[in-house]
C-alpha cells in the first residue's frame, strides 16, 4: 500500500523500529556506555547568543540535508521511473526514511548535550548501515521478510558491544561497514558495470571521508578552511554524499537486473 506516495509498511516499520529505540534507551539500559558529551568535543565554537538547538550553527543546519536527502529518494521513482516492484519501494522508502528520522536524532544530539540523545545516534547509525546488506541481498536472492528482520534485529541488539568494553560501538560500526562493502561487491560482480562501479567507489570514497574528517575534527582547525567549517561539518557532508551514492549505486543495479529479467 502507498500512504501519500511512501510504502505504508515501511513507514510502519521504520516508525516502530525508531519507538522501539526510543523505549529502550528510555530504561537506562545504555546509561553506563561510553558516548561523547559537551560542546568541547567539537571544533565548531559556540555562538553564545543563538539559542541552544543551533549553538554549533554549521554543525546544526548541516543535519537538514539528511531530511531533504531523503524527501528527494521518497519520490524518485514514483515520479520518474513508474516502478510498480513493491520490494524495491518498501527498500527505497525505508532507506529514505531513516535518512529522514536520521537528521533529527544528531541535532537533539547537538542541541541537548545529553548522554541518551548520543545513544541514540550511535544506535541509530547501526541500522542505517545495515540496510545496505538487506538491500543488497534481496537483490541477490528472493526477498524473505523474515531475512531482513532477522538482519536487522542482529545490527540493533550489535550495539550491546558498547556494554561490554568502551570502543563495542567503533567495533560494530566496522564491521557493519565491511559487511555492507563485501556484499556490494557481489552485486557489483553479478549486476553491475562501469557506471555501479563508480558509484561504489565514490560512496567508500566518502565513506573514509567521513571517518576521518570526525576523527580529526580538532586537529584540522590549524588550517584556515576548516576554522569556521570544521571537520565535524565536512564529514557530515560526506556523510549525506555517501547516503545519495549508495542510493544511485543500488538504483543502478536494480535497473540493471530488470533488464536482463527482461531479455
Amino acid at each position: 500500500m502507498q500512504l501519500l506516495g511512501v510504502d505504508e509498511r515501511a513507514l510502519l516499520h521504520v516508525a516502530g523500529g525508531c519507538c522501539l529505540c526510543f523505549l529502550v534507551v528510555s530504561t537506562g539500559l545504555f546509561d553506563g556506555v561510553a558516548t561523547e558529551v559537551g560542546y568541547g568535543h567539537y571544533a565548531e565554537e559556540v555562538v553564545p547568543w543563538l539559542p541552544a538547538f543551533v549553538a554549533m550553527p554549521f554543525n546544526c543546519f548541516i543535519n537538514i540535508g539528511y531530511i531533504l536527502l531523503g524527501i528527494f529518494w521518497l519520490g524518485r521513482w514514483s515520479k520518474t521511473q513508474g516502478q510498480k516492484d513493491v520490494r524495491k519501494m518498501y527498500m527505497k522508502d525505508v532507506f529514505a526514511l531513516m535518512a529522514i528520522v536520521y537528521g533529527p536524532v544528531q541535532w537533539a544530539r547537538l542541541w541537548t548535550q545529553s548522554h541518551r540523545a548520543a545513544v541514540l545516534d550511535q544506535w541509530f547509525t547501526l541500522p542505517i548501515f545495515a540496510w545496505v546488506p538487506v538491500w543488497c541481498k534481496s537483490v541477490l536472492e528472493a526477498w524473505r521478510p523474515a531475512t531482513v528482520l532477522l538482519m536487522e534485529g542482529l545490527s540493533l541488539a550489535s550495539y550491546s558491544l558498547c556494554l561490554l568494553h568502551s570502543r563495542g560501538f567503533e567495533v560494530a560500526l566496522g564491521c557493519h561497514v565491511l559487511g555492507a562493502f563485501l556484499i556490494a561487491l557481489r552485486v557489483q560482480r553479478q549486476y553491475g558495470d562501469a557506471t555501479s562501479r563508480a558509484y561504489m567507489g565514490v560512496t567508500l570514497m566518502y565513506c573514509l571521508g567521513f571517518i576521518a574528517l570526525k576523527l580529526l575534527d580538532h586537529w584540522l582547525t590549524q588550517w584556515l578552511l576548516f576554522q569556521r567549517l570544521t571537520g565535524h561539518f565536512w564529514s557530515k557532508v560526506c556523510d549525506v554524499m555517501q547516503f545519495h551514492c549508495a542510493f544511485l549505486f543500488l538504483e543502478h543495479v536494480e535497473q540493471r537486473k530488470l533488464s536482463r529479467i527482461q531479455t
